[in-house]
């Protein structure tokens, strides 16, 4: 481009500023604001999507975790805290650090506590007496402090507890209560003797770990938990420990675990005996619940940066059709095309720079509101972030693409200017038009369908695609947003839709991991004839798929209660598995493919996937990995040896679960109080071979938990791009009302009354409304529809979308009355034209 037509083009733009000000001003305005609003929402998914793993980093989190002590006779330890055994695990090659918890439960008389209001959900289990001596839960594996304050390590008579644990004991911060402790000597004594000691302890704080941020009800069941100070822990070490797990971080991770372990072996036989995990197997599971969230923003993001796209083209274009009148006279002072394009587009560049600024700094400015989700309250950093990577990507893609379209548009602009089409020149009449003027309507209602569907030529060229698509967008963003919701609605509210399609569950003791004795209890079930079927399950830990640990139930093949099949069919042979999806995709199996199931005890088998499942949400046996959704394998009980089907060694062995659906016709609360009974009578057979925890109705999976925390955020998006739109809409029927000033002013002159010209606005904005409701509500609702499917299937539920018909007629409804509000300034503008000053030059 030559100096003389940039010097042109700076004259032009430094002469023509103040009279295009206000179009470059609302250029700026919507790119900034909403591409902003895009980039927010896109950097905050990323945010989300990774606040857990970021909050996990920042506990100082360890590598592995094992018992290292039990006070259990029958395996050979009557202790349960080995000092001499910690200092050789901390000499170990690869142990960087090891911090162990102290467990005190098996030495407490819970019933003997004072102060408390004891009181435990159906099957749950009993609170968790734990504390350290050397930094776990302060410096490793730290808690997070939600009110009051920690425990001072040096006073024996603070602790803090968490959510769970004051439900259940019924206390609060500032409750002080009496524990009787007993030595592991004494409890192996008949009878209760005298407690070695009496701790009197204050709670002044209630702490959240990693573990609970986010969890399944079958995992609150287990969770409950009191963290003595290191000084009371010191004391009671070494006489009144039940357990001692020692975690442990190791150098290069994970990949050393079993060369520890092998070591850990030789210094500590009875280690084989004991369970070992990774203290990382969760977040896996914590990153699923979380990451619906951070695909709606994402989704919201994207669809913030369609519309910013859209109806900025729309308003450039218009912006470039007005400009492109003065192309012929610029042609005839001797400008050539390239300064005419350059004209018409540089006070649009500029804008299009100064909105994509704007956009990177409101996206920063509204970073603080991310992450969302449960992870919030305890994120370590909360405060501005600059995702560089979304903004540095977002900045480009706005700049260049409208920058794009804007030379192309100008180009096309200045070509029509120069050489118009027959199309430019000829006038067509719509069909609408012809139909509204044979059906008689009032010339207000004709004027005003004219004016939404003829944008008309020249000066008075209005925007009329914009009114359109802004309609459009609103109903159908809305609709679509709604339609999603109600399905997750839906979904939260129809447990059969996430593996629980049965009435009730019966546990056995501590959340299903102790045994329910099985002839008992068939008995009972099968002559109670509110039961239309029931299942019995276990639940079984050190499952390996393919090397793969995996949460495990058990079922004989073609049992009566099944959980709910995605593809394929259940079990139907000793031979066969039913995976959840995420483990199906986790293995990189199809159905119809073999994999190995090894339980670590006997010969491995090879076994055929023979359909998907959703999961109920079940705990692991002995604390095991949890199913749930689509984590979970279903295999026959006939692949495992007995001693891990009884785990605890009942006198009477059966299984951990019972899944029971209610007869039609019966009262579920009557078949309640039938099951209720069942269990007191198991729990009074004689010589402790009882075992019933509870029933209980619904366990949600951690997915349906999370899910019920984001409350109204789908119609809070919705919501604020549709209101968006409105705005687009408001902005684009005032400007086209300015640009058919002439033409208003003709019809006041011709006789139309203010109230003519202002219904004959409202008719225009009627005509857009209904536009955008008869495309937007059947495009919304399939969207909608289609985004639920998929979003279902990626978090293995039942997909069953649901169409709000209500909401979506409201929708239709108040479209019609908002378009009308949004008439109602434009109207009494057209209706205030000045027809002498606007037709003075006519």
């Amino acid at each position: 481009m030559s100096g003389q037509t940039l010097r042109v083009i700076r004259y032009r733009l430094r002469a023509g500023l103040a009279r295009r000000f206000t179009g470059y001003l609302s250029v700026v305005l919507l790119v900034g604001l909403v591409g902003g609003l895009a980039m927010a929402s896109v950097a905050g998914a990323r945010r989300t999507a990774s606040s857990f793993p970021t909050y996990w980093a920042s506990t100082n989190p360890s590598t592995v975790g094992l018992f290292t002590a039990f006070d259990d006779p029958s395996i050979g330890l009557t202790n349960g805290y080995n000092p001499a055994l910690l200092k050789k695990i901390d000499r170990l090659p690869y142990v960087e650090h090891q911090a162990t918890g102290l467990i005190f439960d098996g030495n407490i008389n819970l019933d003997a506590i004072k102060g408390i209001r004891y009181h435990l959900k159906p099957a749950e289990a009993p609170p968790t007496f734990t504390g350290s001596v050397n930094g776990e839960y302060a410096t490793q594996d730290r808690v997070t402090l939600v009110a009051g304050r920690l425990a001072n390590p040096n006073r024996a008579n603070e602790a803090v507890m968490n959510a769970e644990a004051a439900e259940a004991l019924g206390i609060h911060i500032g409750s002080v209560i009496r524990i009787p402790f007993y030595t592991d000597a004494q409890v192996q004594l008949p009878g209760i003797p005298p407690p070695h000691l009496v701790a009197v302890v204050k709670i002044v704080g209630e702490v959240v770990s990693p573990r609970t941020i986010i969890q399944s009800d079958a995992s609150a069941l287990g969770s409950a938990m009191v963290i003595f100070s290191p000084a009371l822990s010191r004391v009671l070490a070494p006489q009144c420990t039940y357990a001692s797990e020692t975690f442990l971080t190791l150098r290069g991770g994970e990949r050393n675990a079993k060369r520890v372990f092998a070591e850990i072996a030789k210094i500590f036989p009875q280690a084989g005996a004991v369970p070992t995990e990774s203290t990382s197997g969760f977040v896996p599971t914590v990153q699923q619940a979380i990451e619906p969230e951070a695909l709606a923003l994402g989704v919201f993001g994207g669809v913030a940066a369609l519309a910013v796209l859209l109806i900025a083209g729309l308003m450039v274009a218009r912006l470039l059709r007005v400009g492109a009148e003065e192309v012929n006279t610029l042609r005839a002072l001797g400008a050539d095309k390239a300064m005419v394009i350059g004209d018409e587009a540089a006070g649009l560049l500029v804008a299009l720079l100064a909105g994509s600024l704007l956009a990177v700094g409101v996206a920063v400015a509204l970073s603080p509101l991310a992450p969302l989700g449960p992870v919030r309250p305890v994120y370590p950093d909360r405060g501005f972030n600059a995702d560089w990577t979304v903004l540095g990507w977002g900045f480009l893609c706005l700049l260049v693409v409208m920058t794009f379209a804007l030379l192309v548009l100008a180009r096309r602009e200045v070509r029509r200017a120069i050489a118009p089409s027959i199309s430019d020149l000829w006038q067509h009449e719509s069909r609408l038009l012809r139909s509204a003027a044979i059906a008689s309507l009032p010339i207000a209602a004709t004027t005003g369908i004219r004016f939404a569907v003829d944008p008309g030529k020249g000066k008075s060229a209005a925007p009329v695609r914009s009114a359109m698509l802004g309609a459009v967008l609103a109903v159908a963003v809305l609709v679509s947003t709604l339609t999603f919701g109600a399905s997750l609605d839906g979904l939260v509210s129809h447990p059969a839709l996430y593996g629980w399609n049965f009435n009730y569950a019966l546990l056995s003791g501590f959340a299903g991991q102790e045994d329910l004795p099985a002839p008992q209890i068939t008995k009972l079930l099968d002559h109670d004839h509110d039961v239309a079927e029931w299942s019995a399950v276990n639940f079984i830990k050190g499952v390996k798929l393919d090397g793969q640990r995996e949460a495990a139930m058990t079922q004989v093949p073609n049992a009566e209660v099944t959980p709910p099949l995605l593809t394929g069919h259940g079990l139907e042979a000793n031979n066969q598995i039913v995976l959840g999806g995420a483990t199906l995709r986790l293995l990189h199996k199809r159905l119809g493919d073999t994999v190995t199931l090894s339980n670590g005890l006997t010969k491995p088998t090879r076994l055929t996937i023979v359909g998907t499942a959703t999961f109920p949400a079940f705990q692991g046996g002995n604390g095991s990995a949890a199913t749930g959704m689509g984590a979970g394998v279903l295999v026959s009980p006939k692949d495992f040896p007995a001693s891990l089907l009884n785990l605890q060694q009942s006198a009477i062995p059966g299984p951990n679960a019972i899944l029971v659906r209610v007869r039609d016709g019966v009262s579920l609360k009557s078949a309640y109080r039938s099951l209720l009974n069942i269990g007191k009578k198991i729990n009074a057979l004689p010589n402790e071979s009882g075992s019933a925890g509870g029933v209980v109705s619904v366990l949600r999976p951690i997915e349906i938990v999370n899910f019920r925390s984001m409350g109204t955020t789908p119609t809070i998006f919705a919501g604020a791009l549709a209101l968006g739109a409105v705005v687009a809409l408001a902005l684009t029927l005032g400007a086209s009302v300015r640009r058919r000033r002439r033409d208003l002013a003709l019809l006041k002159a011709l006789g139309f009354t203010s109230r003519q010209l202002a219904t004959a606005v409202g008719y225009q904005a009627t005509v857009a409304a209904i536009v955008g409701v008869i495309v937007g509500v059947p495009v919304g609702v399939a969207v909608g529809r289609e985004l639920w499917t998929l979003f279902a299937r990626s978090i293995d539920a039942v997909p069953s979308p649901t169409v709000p018909v209500l909401s979506t007629v409201l929708v239709a409804l108040g479209a019609l009355v908002f378009a009308n509000l949004v008439a109602a300034l434009p109207g009494r503008l057209a209706a205030r034209t000045p027809t002498a000053l606007v037709l003075r030059a006519e």
